[in-house]
């Protein structure tokens, strides 16, 4: 019996959730980002902004000058992830078998369930739009592979000015005649340097891929040659994973302007750290390294990293190490472009703490009533919420 797996990708996420809170952005073109003047790039922009050639991760400024009347709307995390649990614990009443890829995506195996694949997602849709007034897009397929491409393609063919909503299937038996005519660039592993390369070879569809064998493509690329033969067929036997290992967890920001005065860079650093904190509670992790990152006015960046004795993911803990690190790698006066934070090395259970030499970096416990208020005031009205008053400044 072949699988059924769903691809289910949230339309403009964060613009969606803005538009929830602030009706009147609905229909006007506006973006989700950084402001211009500070470097910002766009996270997620409306579909009246994308009339106007605004994309995701394109500079705001330039953003801007393609759409003057833009308007820019600050990110505010803790509502995009408030949101995203409802809708993943409505994916969750359908299915136990969901891998989350991102806030805002997910497979879903419904392999099994009495409805077909595209009843089961025409209902998922309906339940999304009707219960949260989210638009969302659905891919139906045999495979992840094919799930994926199948939404992406269905939301860039979707008429209208407003978000696709689209559902696209791909019924068994079709993967490889749905991908035949797609852009090589479509198929997963196929970046611009490989698509170079298989252009060279006569190779511009899905489907040129498949008239060369998969020993030749073994010999011109290696082991990735051989996913190419295999993806290009419509063949993707991975399964579903209810649970993704996190790898790191991290934030840093760019500077309007280099930075060299001191107090401002461990305010900016404290300020990474507790964002980084608030994401590694909220993921129920607990790590042991920090990491910092650095980029000079040259452009010249460097990271730095501690190993502790013990798991951590307070705040106090992650900025403590951090401006250590800090403390070793920056000269006074040098000025700073870009600051990151980091966290790594995770453990999802709590140890038993022990008192040592870093008991200094550990003020907090896991379940502090103080830190989990902080979260929630946070996540509720935004970052800016609560701030420490030795932060407050003219």
């Amino acid at each position: 019996m072949h699988r059924t797996i769903l691809h289910l990708d949230l339309d403009a996420f964060f613009c969606a959730v803005e538009e929830l809170h602030t009706p009147e952005l609905r229909g006007q073109p506006f973006a989700v980002g950084g402001r211009p003047e500070e470097r910002g790039v766009v996270a997620s922009c409306s579909y009246a902004a994308r009339k106007f050639g605004v994309r995701s991760a394109m500079p705001m400024s330039t953003a801007v000058q393609r759409c003057p009347d833009l308007k820019i709307v600050p990110r505010r995390m803790g509502a995009y992830s408030a949101m995203s649990r409802r809708v993943m614990a409505i994916v969750h009443e359908l299915t136990p078998l969901v891998e989350q890829l991102s806030i805002d995506e997910a497979f879903l195996d419904v392999t099994g369930l009495h409805q077909g694949g595209e009843m089961i997602a025409r209902q998922l849709q309906a339940r999304i739009n009707n219960e949260l007034e989210l638009p969302c897009s659905l891919g139906v397929a045999t495979n992840k592979l094919v799930a994926k491409i199948a939404n992406n393609i269905g939301k860039d063919q979707a008429a209208g000015d407003g978000p696709p909503n689209a559902i696209t299937v791909v019924q068994p038996g079709e993967e490889a005649a749905f991908l035949a005519p797609l852009p090589i660039r479509e198929l997963w592993g196929v970046g611009p340097r490989t698509a170079e390369r298989l252009n060279a070879m006569g190779v511009y569809t899905i489907g040129d891929l498949t008239q060369h064998s998969e020993q030749t493509l073994v010999q011109r690329f290696g082991k990735a040659g051989r996913d190419m033969a295999r993806h290009a067929r419509g063949i993707d036997d991975r399964p579903v994973e209810t649970e993704r290992e996190t790898k790191s967890i991290s934030n840093e920001t760019t500077f309007v302007h280099d930075v060299s005065d001191e107090r401002q860079l461990r305010r900016n650093l404290r300020e990474l750290a507790e964002e980084v904190g608030r994401r590694v509670r909220q993921s129920d992790l607990q790590g042991k390294t920090v990491s910092i990152k650095l980029r000079w006015s040259d452009f010249t960046t460097l990271t730095r990293q501690v190993t502790l004795p013990q798991p951590v993911d307070s705040d106090e803990a992650i900025y403590a190490a951090a401006a250590a690190l800090f403390d070793k790698v920056w000269s006074r006066d040098r000025p700073v472009r870009l600051l990151g934070v980091g966290l790594s090395g995770f453990e999802s259970e709590p140890p038993v703490r022990q008192l040592s030499l870093w008991d200094a970096v550990q003020p907090t416990k896991p379940d502090d009533p103080l830190q989990s208020t902080l979260d929630s005031l946070r996540e509720r009205f935004g970052d800016d919420a609560i701030r420490r008053g030795s932060d407050l400044h003219d």
